[in-house]
């Protein structure tokens, strides 16, 4: 009884007490069938499913579901009055009994039995006596004995019973031990009668005998038992019961001591070194707590730490496993390619046992082990498994005991079969990285050089593995300064022959190679492929384009990457593994050709992504037809694009830069053109003079003077945005010329406007005004209304700053009636700021109110960061002007996030009228 507490007692009729007292009365056999499978299950969560098929089996009603939460309410009512408040709660999927210590009369006779072994083993058979006799005084009948007709009820209370016999002989033998005999005979006469087949009773009952001084009937009762063995089992007596009879005819007059308990401590030694993951030390506490047993799966990548996790958190806990440790390493990733059979470490585990007569048949070990753990509490820890196939054979029949199983592999199926605890290890944080080599090196030298500790966490990815090596490098040469060794691990193409350690086990480059050897030669090409690709992960689609295949083919491949830890699907659909595994792919992938089918794949989905975000987008290009193999993402409209350019900006940043690289100068171009509507609209100014200057020069390299022209205007623009005219003056008039060469007079028109944008820039209105009339003119003259609307704009935009407001709003309404008849969204915007703004001038507010507001839901519509703060600003401003200073200060701080958010150089006004990009 837990004082003050409740008891649940299920050995013998199903029984609840709340405060010492019992409750009379539970509200039915059906309520007593949910107790009885929560209480099996206490402080586990039991599935609505599992408490349906409990109640019905295989004929449950249609209702069942909603029946069986109506029966756990008035459960909960029924113990709510008796004083148990929360007894049961919530915990998807179903219901759990919430866990007190010793609550349960079944976990608490676990403890006692556990207790009573481990004296016993230890040499103290009067206090093993009392505690089994103690935990035997909690049987009242059979352990769920009401519930025949529920499996899982039943099965669990066969366990229970198998237990309760085990427990019995460990308490008989107790009793030799201490001198008693012949008070012991008829209790086991009786029990030989009814379990002929084992025979430590058989042995217990001619020690009785003996001790007795019944010789003969010693030895008659071995007579019996060889012939009971004989013809029901067609087995031989054991070893350990002939040893017992040698005793008899040799008339051994000491008592026989009590077969010796083995129990294993096979845990190898902790890692002296090892710091912080105390987030995973605590999952796996909880889980131990939780539930006590069952099977845990610590996976993670080749060198991320699982071993020394795993040995750190079991000798934590050891002492709660009183019947031993188990041990082995499967060497499931092993550079000689031999993994442990089975077999082998069952025999292993039987000889650390003290189990003898071993079978050679597989499946006769796994029984003989399973017996040999039957109502034991061990903690079995397999190291480095390869597969569930390694695994299995070797997970005990007994709740009481707990596996920890490491693997590089996730080892779903045990998860999804066997109920296995998943625990994903991952990098370590920079602060546990950083005490890595405070343990390793000392506080002092640490301290000496901060920015050197942090480019040796960087240039190890924060691997536990490449920091152990690093840090070993460091050690064994105390004269040299840390920066010596950050310098060694920044050149990426060689840090994988710095991170070695001097054997295979410490080489990181071949701890990876026994991952990468053990994968299946699809996911091999993979992972090379994977490995030319330049972005920090991959999307699905750009994975099949690598590998050339249809996406249901490399979700495979993929999918066995992320089984192996080689890399790990962060978001769904997307790929990524750290600095080091990256750099061993680019190794694998060195000699592989360019990857022009991902060149493709990222042109091919950014093209029509590009006019997603800006259909009336000038100079538009035109793509070749992709390789064959390359599947483009399909992107169906604003949002998908632009959700599709931000996840993959990083990507498609360093595409440009390996087309540049490999030669590949159609695609640079092309990718930099349809980079830079998103990267002008999010502000990212200086990757758009990074990706425009690359267009430049790939168009120069192709001799392309169209293509030259046009990205010499974009160029311009980002160098116009961060505030830097005399090189946007330059690009400019290098793009008139060309313009004027090609005699492209909507060319020619769309340099004038940006020239105009540069000067209004600089605050010279009228020399801005002179451009946008010349664009206007142009765009007339070639008949691009497209073009006209955006020059009207211009020059009403130049009046406004120029005092003229009338005539301003006059050529503002002009461009906006002709932005709304093509659709042009983002001309529109543009146009609603001026407005906004000559409306301002004007002391007409009410009318700028509505004038910002269209342009900010436009620009949030079409992705404008840039210029959606521009508009709050101007809105707030309109807003102060109005005495409404609450509304004034919520736009500008809305603008100032946003802001804060851009990486944008310069200063001024950032709009660009001419919206070319």
């Amino acid at each position: 009884m837990v004082a003050g507490g409740w008891t649940l007692g299920v050995l013998g009729p199903l029984e609840v007490a709340v405060g010492g007292r019992v409750v009379p009365d539970l509200g039915g056999p059906r309520l007593r069938v949910v107790l009885a499978l929560l209480g099996a299950e206490v402080g586990r969560a039991v599935s609505v499913a599992a408490l349906v098929e409990g109640l019905w089996g295989t004929r449950a009603p249609a209702d069942a579901a909603r029946t069986t939460r109506t029966y756990v309410s008035r459960l909960r009512k029924t113990l709510l009055r008796a004083g148990a408040d929360d007894l049961i709660v919530t915990r998807p999927p179903g219901y759990a009994l919430r866990r007190e210590p010793d609550a349960v009369d079944a976990e608490r006779f676990e403890r006692l039995a556990a207790a009573g072994r481990q004296a016993l083993a230890a040499g103290h058979p009067a206090r093993a006596a009392e505690r089994l006799t103690a935990a035997l005084a909690l049987w009242r009948g059979d352990a769920y004995g009401e519930f025949a007709d529920v499996p899982a009820l039943h099965a669990e209370g066969e366990r229970l019973e198998r237990l309760r016999l085990a427990v019995v002989q460990d308490r008989i033998e107790a009793d030799l031990a201490t001198g008693t005999g012949e008070a012991l005979i008829p209790e086991l006469e009786g029990l030989v009668a009814r379990h002929p087949g084992h025979e430590r009773l058989w042995g217990q009952l001619m020690t009785a005998l003996y001790r007795a001084g019944r010789q003969g009937d010693a030895l008659r009762a071995f007579r019996r038992a060889r012939e009971v063995l004989a013809e029901e089992f067609g087995l031989e007596p054991s070893p350990g019961l002939v040893e017992v009879q040698r005793r008899v005819l040799a008339q051994d007059v000491r008592p026989p001591a009590p077969a010796a308990t083995a129990v294993p401590a096979q845990l190898p030694p902790a890692v002296r070194a090892f710091a912080g993951r105390e987030g995973e030390l605590a999952v796996l506490d909880a889980v131990l707590d939780e539930q006590a047993a069952g099977i845990l799966v610590v996976s993670g990548t080749a060198g991320v730490g699982k071993t020394a996790l795993a040995v750190r958190w079991a000798h934590g806990v050891a002492a709660r496993f009183p019947d031993g440790q188990l041990y082995v390493n499967l060497r499931g990733f092993d550079p000689t390619g031999a993994a442990v059979a089975p077999a082998d470490a069952l025999r292993g585990f039987l000889d650390a046992l003290g189990v003898a007569r071993l079978p050679t048949d597989p499946d006769a070990l796994t029984g003989r082990y399973r017996s040999a753990l039957a109502d034991k509490r061990v903690l079995v820890v397999l190291d480095n498994a390869g597969g569930v196939d390694q695994v299995r054979p070797l997970l005990p029949g007994s709740p009481g005991c707990l596996v920890l199983v490491t693997s590089r592999h996730e080892l779903t199926p045990l998860v999804a079969a066997e109920g296995a605890r998943p625990l994903v290890v991952d990098l370590l944080s920079r602060v546990d990285a950083r005490d890595v080599l405070v343990r390793r090196l000392g506080p002092g030298r640490v301290a000496e050089d901060p920015a050197a500790v942090e480019a040796i966490i960087d240039g190890c990815a924060r691997l536990p593995l490449a920091l152990a090596v690093a840090a070993a490098r460091a050690a064994t040469r105390p004269g040299f300064p840390l920066a010596a060794v950050a310098e060694q691990l920044r050149d990426a193409g060689g840090v994988l022959d710095v991170l070695h350690g001097g054997d295979r086990a410490t080489d990181v480059r071949s701890v990876f190679s026994w991952s990468y050897r053990a994968l299946s030669a699809p996911a091999a090409r993979l992972f090379r492929l994977v490995g030319s690709h330049p972005g920090q992960d991959v999307g699905t689609e750009a994975a099949a384009s690598l590998a050339g295949v249809p996406v249901r083919q490399v979700r495979g491949p993929l999918a066995e990457l992320a089984r192996a830890t080689l890399l790990t699907e962060h978001a769904p659909g997307r790929f990524t593994s750290h600095d080091l595994l990256r750099a061993y792919a680019a190794e694998l992938a060195h000699d592989d050709p360019p990857p022009t089918r991902l060149f493709d794949h990222y042109l091919h989905t950014a093209h029509p992504a590009a006019l997603l975000l800006h259909p009336h987008r000038a100079h538009p290009i035109t793509l070749d037809a992709p390789e064959p193999g390359v599947t483009p993402v399909r992107l169906a409209d604003l949002g998908q694009a632009l959700a599709w350019f931000t996840v993959e900006r990083p990507a498609l940043l360093a595409t440009v830069e390996l087309a540049v690289r490999a030669g590949a100068d159609a695609h640079a171009h092309g990718l930099a053109w349809c980079l830079a509507t998103f990267l002008e609209r999010r502000g990212h100014w200086h990757d758009l003079v990074t990706t425009q200057q690359a267009a430049v020069d790939a168009a120069r390299r192709l001799a392309d003077l169209p293509a030259q022209a046009n990205a010499h205007g974009v160029l311009a623009g980002a160098h116009i945005r961060l505030g830097r005219f005399p090189d946007a003056g330059t690009h400019l008039r290098r793009a008139l010329d060309l313009f004027r060469l090609l005699d492209d007079r909507v060319g020619q028109a769309h340099a004038h406007l940006d020239l105009g944008w540069m000067h209004e820039r600089q605050d010279d209105h009228a020399e801005a005004l002179g451009h946008a009339e010349r664009a206007l003119e142009l765009f007339r003259s070639s008949g691009h209304r497209d073009g006209e609307a955006r020059a009207l704009n211009q020059v009403g935009w130049c009046h406004a700053h120029l005092g003229d407001h009338p005539r301003a709003l006059l050529r503002c309404h002009q461009a906006l009636v002709l932005h709304q008849e093509l659709g042009d969204r983002a001309g529109e915007a543009h146009t609603w700021d001026s407005l906004g703004y000559a409306h301002h001038h004007l002391g007409a507010h009410r009318q700028a109110l509505t004038c910002y507001r269209q342009a900010i839901d436009l620009f949030r519509l079409l992705g404008d960061r840039s210029n959606e703060a521009d508009a709050l600003t101007h809105l707030g401003d309109i807003h102060f002007a109005s005495g409404d200073p609450d509304a004034a200060r919520a736009a500008w701080h809305q603008a100032l996030t946003i802001i804060g958010e851009l990486d944008r150089g310069g200063g001024g006004r950032t709009r660009s009228p001419n919206l070319s990009a």
